[in-house]
Order: structure tokens, then sequence, then C-alpha cells
């Protein structure tokens, strides 16, 4: 099979990166491998390994497979040492120890393979497709969510993703934010795609339900930098480049609605970072309907964060012919919006 291991090309939009290096696997996920083809190898320590640790050991006498791996079978059990499980990467071995393994493959292996689903395709070309993405589906395996996302669904569908990176993704939206993504189904468009994300040429607009009551003029401007919130590495925050690492961004804000409990505002990007309207808002002291990691609570039924793509527009690639796609507000934001007297203004 091809590699479509994650590499290349800057993240855009409301964007979730992917965890960074292997993850050691959950106990459900070693479950949901247990009947999956294992080998069973035997090794024996030799001088060269005598006083090593038996996770660096295992890397000098199986090296066709990285220590991450490695360490993932020891952590599930999958070593024994001597006839014992071996559950300490930082053991200490001797010569003639005997170590067996059993071989599994990982998660992350099985992450990049198609998996039929429902995708709600908007426009599609030789070139690219443009996808409705619905709240509740992630966009790239990663840990936690290694089946059932976009790519393993674009994947079964069409067979020119198998030969593109990351099945043609360019940009992400988080999990619990819905709308308009643009997927290349060549490697020449995903290039040509993700240097229009970097040159800001493709314009991305969104609408989102907020807290609180909007004041002042109707538009506002945050040019704030983004990184990770050093006081919780799970968060984004706006960050002061001289003290934190981060990215500039910058989003523009119109409030078309307004009412005593919260606003409903549209939200351009000029940037693509993780997070970057939730932080924004939440910046503006109007953290997002549903979003509890940055100060939101449910409205109703609308447990997730109300934030929605509603418009994406670019030139084509290849041809240069405008583009430009609109995609309508969800029943469930909608429906939040009426239990505040909003939503008139909804695309």
């Amino acid at each position: 099979m091809a590699d479509h291991s994650p590499g290349g090309g800057p993240e855009a939009s409301e964007a979730t990166t992917a965890q960074e290096g292997d993850s050691l696997l959950l106990a459900d996920e070693s479950e949901a491998l247990a009947d999956a083809d294992s080998e069973l190898r035997s090794l024996q320590m030799g001088p060269g390994q005598h006083a090593e640790r038996l996770d660096r050991a295992l890397v000098e006498l199986v090296p066709e497979f990285s220590r991450s791996y490695l360490q993932q079978l020891l952590a599930q059990g999958l070593v024994s040492l001597n006839g014992k499980p071996a559950l300490k990467a930082a053991a200490r071995v001797k010569a003639g120890d005997l170590v067996v393994l059993e071989m599994r493959p990982t998660l992350q292996s099985q992450a990049f393979r198609p998996e039929p689903m429902a995708i709600d395709v908007v426009y599609e070309d030789e070139h690219l497709l443009v996808v409705n993405k619905p709240a509740g589906l992630v966009v790239h395996p990663a840990p936690g969510n290694w089946s059932g996302t976009l790519l393993n669904g674009l994947l079964a569908r069409d067979d020119k993703a198998l030969r593109v990176p990351r099945a043609g993704i360019v940009h992400r939206l988080d999990k619990d934010t819905s709308g308009l993504m643009v997927v290349a189904r060549d490697r020449a468009t995903m290039d040509a795609l993700v240097a229009l994300i970097a040159e800001r040429k493709v314009k991305r607009q969104y609408v989102a339900m907020a807290h609180g009551a909007w004041t002042g003029g109707a538009t506002r401007s945050v040019d704030a930098p983004i990184g990770r919130d050093p006081r919780n590495r799970l968060r984004m925050a706006v960050v002061d480049l001289a003290v934190h690492p981060g990215k500039t961004a910058r989003t523009d804000f119109l409030c078309l609605e307004g009412s005593e409990g919260g606003c409903w505002v549209q939200c351009t990007l000029h940037t693509g970072r993780t997070h970057q309207i939730r932080v924004h808002m939440a910046s503006l002291r109007h953290p997002l309907v549903g979003d509890a990691l940055y100060g939101g609570a449910p409205v109703g039924a609308l447990q997730r964060q109300a934030l929605h793509a509603y418009r994406l527009a670019f030139a084509h690639p290849v041809t240069g012919d405008p583009l430009e796609f609109r995609a309508p507000v969800p029943d469930d934001m909608r429906r939040a919006l009426s239990e505040w007297g909003l939503g008139y203004n909804a695309p």
C-alpha cells in the first residue's frame, strides 16, 4: 500500500494538528487489535546487549521496527523476558537472556485504510473535491481516532486518493466544527492548493454563536499571536512572542445579530492557526457556545462548539476559474439560535 502518513504543507482554517510522535496504545485500542495477525519472534541477548536497557537492546536486535513501536509492545505486555512478562523498557538485560515478542500491527499502521462512509460532496472535478464536513467527524487519524475519519472515507470513495499524501487533505477543521473543506485529487493540485493557502488566497469565512452581548462597533479585528497555553498544554492561547513560542494570527469579526444573551458573528480568517477563531473570540470575552475548552457553555441541545465554515472561495488551481461555495448552517445551530431569537441572517 502507498504511504499516506501525515507530512508536508501548512495547516489552515480552524485547524487541529495531529499530535506529534507515536503514542502508546490505549488499553481499549490494544483490545481492538487482539484478533489481528501477529507473529512471535524469539531473540537471545548477546554480549553486545549485556547491561543494556531492554528497549535499546530490542532496537539493536529488531532494527526494522522503531523504538517507539517496541515500547508499545512492552507497555501492552507483549514482550517476555526469560519466560516472564517484561513491562519496563528500562529493565537491564544480560547476555544469554531470552526475549519473546508478540509482533502486532499498531493502530497507526492500520489507520490509513479505506472505510466507506457517506460524504457530502458539494463540488467535484478531476482535480479536486469540496466537501461539507458534519460536526463530530474527525478529519485525520490521530491518537484516540485511528479510524472512521474523513481521510478513511476519502480513501474508500476515490482510487486517486490512494496516490496523494493524506488523501489530498490540505487543511482541517476541528472535530466539532462543521463546514466546507477543499480536498485535492492529485499531487500537483495538492501542491498548488497548499501554495494558495500559504499565500492567503483561499478565502474562508465562518459563522459562530458566542456568549455575551456584543458592544461597540459591528466589526472588530483581532491581530494577536497564538501558541500553546503555558498554563494548560491542551489549550491554545493568545501569547506574547517575546516570552512564549507562537505564530502571528489575524481574524476579522462582524456581528450579524445580537441579544442580551449572546451574538451571531461572521468570522474571516487571514491565517490558519490551531483553534484560531475559538481563541480570538475567547480573548474578546465572547467564548463560543458549547466550547467548554475556552469557557463556553451549551445552549439547549447544542453541546458542541457553535462554529460553521459556511463560505469557501478560491481560484481553481488548474483552470484559474473563480470558485465560491456556501454551506447552510446546520440544524443544531439554527435551533440554538432560535432560542436566543437570532438566526434571521443565517446564510
